[in-house]
């Protein structure tokens, strides 16, 4: 019969040993896996020498939705973050998740945006490519950056961004441009074609007409990024007059024709110059008279452009005031008319 001390002290020893072991698991857990950083935060992990000075890591502070966009690109945008959300259930079907987006439009109305919120979306961190300190005039070294930085993102998932794409992605039949741009374009599209889907690349273009060839066919999702229409103004005014909360003097109509034509960030300056102008005042001013005074000064200001010549081709399709005024009396006109039409028509019964 076993001694019940020896049982006792194995039971014992036993504990001690398995405490230890899970004490040693959990020191190599530390050691080797990343620690968690906010989905907001930017990586908590600094970028290695070779890497910082070859990109800017952004903070990503926004949301999906925080943004005000066309159901259009908001339907692209939500295809694509929940495809690669879901890159494991496609791998299994041995698909891959599409990971290289190209985003196209006028400048000021969120490409910038959109890549902060896709980064957000997959808790990645956000990579601004700097061309000032990639391109060099020794193409040699330009090839090594762009192979450096490339391979930290494919060991390290990221959202490698590229802004003004068009500076280094230029059509290469272009004869105005120098033989080193050219093999700078070859170089980008061979280091590109190496990178793993595992991490995304979006890049941003005012001028989609400028692009080589070869760059269309390394994005596998294209899409516009437009001025705000007037469904998207409208919900805009309203989301800008509950942080105010009170009335804004005018209704989500009158601000859409004011704003149509203009870019989001001009809307968004519009909007920030109200909440400046109500926080100096110190409680002076309504938020009505607020948004009179400010956007009396701002269709001050493109009448003056107007007359100085400037901005002539935008201006020509956008608002003013008397365009705004013009609308409104039209509408009247034409309530009348329709009063006088009913009125007629009761007589002749």
């Amino acid at each position: 019969m076993a001694n019940p001390n020896i049982r006792g002290d194995r039971q014992a020893l036993q504990r001690t040993m398995d405490a230890i072991l899970e004490a040693s698991r959990a020191s190599k857990r530390e050691t080797t896996q990343p620690a968690q950083t906010s989905l907001f935060a930017p990586s908590a992990n600094a970028l290695p020498n070779g890497i910082s000075e070859l990109v800017f890591d952004v903070p990503t502070n926004k949301r999906l939705s925080d943004l005000v966009l066309s159901e259009h690109l908001k339907d692209s945008v939500e295809e694509f973050i929940y495809e690669f959300s879901h890159a494991s259930l496609l791998r299994e079907h041995s698909v891959e998740p599409r990971h290289t987006l190209l985003l196209i439009g006028p400048p000021g109305n969120g490409k910038t945006s959109l890549a902060e919120v896709i980064a957000a979306e997959l808790s990645l961190p956000l990579l601004s490519v700097r061309y000032d300190a990639i391109v060099d005039s020794f193409l040699g070294e330009t090839a090594n950056r762009f192979r450096r930085l490339i391979d930290y993102v494919a060991t390290n998932p990221s959202v490698l961004f590229f802004d003004e794409f068009d500076a280094v992605g230029k059509d290469r039949g272009d004869s105005q441009e120098t033989g080193e741009i050219k093999r700078v374009v070859s170089s980008l599209l061979v280091q590109l074609d190496r990178l793993p889907s595992h991490s995304v690349v979006i890049c941003a273009t005012n001028h989609p007409e400028l692009l080589d060839k070869a760059v269309w066919r390394r994005f596998e999702v294209r899409v516009e990024v437009p001025l705000p229409g007037p469904s998207e103004l409208k919900e805009w005014f309203h989301r800008f007059e509950r942080s105010l909360g009170a009335s804004a003097g005018i209704d989500a109509q009158e601000f859409a024709d004011c704003m149509a034509g203009e870019s989001m960030s001009e809307i968004e300056a519009f909007t920030l110059d109200v909440r400046r102008k109500l926080i100096l005042s110190r409680g002076k001013l309504t938020p009505a008279r607020a948004v009179q005074e400010i956007l009396g000064r701002w269709q001050r200001r493109l009448r003056k452009n107007l007359q100085n010549g400037d901005y002539v081709a935008e201006l020509s399709s956008g608002p003013t005031a008397e365009r705004a005024a013009e609308r409104k009396a039209n509408k009247r006109t034409a309530s009348k008319r329709n009063l006088r039409s009913e009125k007629n028509a009761a007589g002749a019964e």
